[in-house]
């Protein structure tokens, strides 16, 4: 089932990669389907983070059960690495937005 998931995604990444720029050429300048691959890459971004905090999330509640003494250093590491997600997450969002 991962391997499907994984394999559906690149699909549409592949997708939204190669139509903005055959969306973008043509007659029609306000076309709403030019900016059809913007939105849909916001939203693979915005999953792909919420993803990512969630296994980040997961993974450090685990291991914090597993070894209660050592909870605050796991703690700090986990908001370190959502923080280092989401400033990559708003990154990519800018550049789906302008594009």
């Amino acid at each position: 089932m991962a391997q499907y998931v994984k394999m559906s995604l690149l699909v549409v990444a592949a997708f939204v990669a190669m139509s903005v720029p055959a969306m973008a050429q043509g007659d029609v300048v306000n076309s709403p389907m030019i900016n059809l691959g913007g939105a849909v890459g916001a939203g693979l971004v915005m999953l792909g983070a919420a993803f990512g905090i969630g296994k980040i999330g997961a993974a450090a509640v685990e291991s914090m059960a597993r070894q209660p003494e050592v909870a605050g250093d796991i703690r700090g590491a986990m908001i370190v690495a959502a923080a280092l997600i989401e400033g990559a997450t708003f990154f990519a969002l800018i550049v789906c937005m302008i594009s």
